[in-house]
């Protein structure tokens, strides 16, 4: 892969004696990882679940590497189940700088495809509230997907200018990411892509997106609250340039030391995060603010009501799905109910797309179960459920969508491993397919 002269002759300035170094690191290839999903899965049970070794990185302890290529991996049971996510290892660097702690309101601001939310949220263990904000409404859809996938409940997730999102939930946030969409310098090496959308002025185009960001995002923070930037470039103008600038332009806020087990400090020795190919990563920036004056919170609280008899009929099917108490927070929204995480804001005008988990979908008179709330669940929580050991051969054939022998009758989870990854609806011996047909693997 040729890359642009101008971006060489850059990082040729920046890096002065190390730039051999990062020439010969950048003939390598490039670094795969995948992060363990803790709402799901210990670490033993994702061995058992894998059918390649991983060793653990230093970005975080939840991240691993893996040898060989991608090609196959969304296929594989493990990952359908929600017990991974796919991740370079440095890309999990922004959210270990985050920080986040259970019980604690985050949002990630700029959060598609999801990597970076679905770490948030395993960080959280289901306490709290994550939400998850995405502008580009496409991106957002995959966002969720990524989101149910992993088995989150106590996340919202948005499609909403971050102006918009940030004015109306201002002060809200113990913590706020900003994943900033950027040049992409550092995905140079996993995708080709990247290198032929650069430009030598794309650094400063995306510096000048990045601040306006970065300005929204100053409003959601609370007192003594945390705010943190990320890009997956090299570009001084998208990472210090624009740290100096934010600290002069928000007095409010300092800039956080960062004392990380990897990466570098800064251009300067700035106290932030920089991550290369020699520091056994792809191409990433963190720096951490912290709010140190006040920003009053105006958000309102979320008021969703259901009619009595509404409340008698979800009531009644989550009693014949689940062992555990039936939820106090439901709402409709359209044809769809919702488990709605507590501590909810309002939520009109902000571009929600979901809030919590799908529960089920009005079908004519009657309630059906999503998928979600399997996706969600715990084996141990399912009234009925059958557990499949991850080369059954009939595990692989309920994920093509097929019916499968089942005993019983009624709605059954259907758990890999132990965890569920769907469900159907048994009778007379066989397994009615439930599996979402855009999820197969076909």
């Amino acid at each position: 892969m040729e890359l642009p002269s101008a971006f060489l002759n850059g990082m040729r300035t920046l890096l002065g004696e190390e730039y051999p170094s990062f020439l010969e690191c950048w003939q390598g290839t490039a670094h795969r990882g995948l992060r363990r999903n803790p709402l799901k899965c210990g670490e033993a049970q994702l061995w058992e679940a894998l059918p390649f070794p991983i060793e653990p990185t230093a970005f975080s302890p939840l991240s691993y590497r893996f040898n060989g290529g991608e090609e196959g991996v969304g296929r594989l049971p493990a990952h359908h189940t929600g017990l991974f996510y796919v991740q370079e290892p440095s890309a999990c660097s922004a959210v270990t700088a985050l920080d986040p702690q259970p019980g604690e309101r985050v949002l990630d601001l700029c959060a598609a495809p999801g990597g970076k939310s679905t770490q948030i949220a395993g960080l959280l263990g289901g306490e709290g509230l994550l939400w998850s904000n995405e502008i580009v409404k496409s991106r957002a859809q995959i966002l969720l997907s990524n989101v149910e996938r992993l088995g989150v409940r106590n996340a919202v997730v948005s499609s909403c200018h971050p102006q918009r999102l940030c004015e109306g939930l201002q002060g809200f946030f113990d913590r706020v990411l900003v994943d900033a969409p950027c040049s992409g310098e550092g995905m140079f090496r996993r995708d080709p892509a990247a290198v032929s959308q650069w430009t030598p002025e794309s650094p400063a185009a995306c510096a000048q997106r990045q601040r306006a960001i970065l300005d929204s995002a100053a409003l959601a923070v609370k007192e003594g609250g945390v705010l943190t930037y990320s890009t997956c470039t090299f570009a001084k103008e998208e990472n210090e340039d624009n740290v100096e600038w934010f600290l002069a332009a928000h007095p409010e806020f300092e800039l956080v030391p960062l004392d990380l087990p990897f990466g570098r400090p800064g251009v300067n020795g700035l106290p932030v995060r920089r991550i290369y190919p020699m520091d056994g990563g792809e191409g990433h920036f963190v720096a951490k603010f912290r709010r140190v004056r006040g920003n009053p919170c105006y958000a309102g609280s979320f008021v969703g009501t259901l009619p009595p008899r509404e409340v008698g009929e979800a009531r009644q099917l989550f009693e014949e799905l689940f062992t555990v108490p039936f939820p106090e927070e439901v709402a409709r929204f359209g044809d769809r109910l919702f488990l709605l995480p507590p501590g909810l804001p309002e939520l009109s005008g902000l571009g929600v797309l979901r809030a919590g988990v799908e529960f089920a979908r009005q079908k004519g008179r009657r309630l059906e179960p999503s998928h979600a709330v399997f996706q969600s669940a715990r084996k141990e929580e399912c009234r009925q459920s059958m557990d499949l050991p991850w080369d059954a051969p009939a595990l692989a054939a309920f994920l093509h969508g097929e019916e499968i022998d089942c005993d019983g009758k009624g709605y059954v989870a259907v758990c890999a491993g132990g965890v569920p990854t769907g469900f159907g609806k048994a009778s007379g011996g066989r397994l009615k397919n439930h599996y979402p047909k855009g999820l197969r693997n076909l």
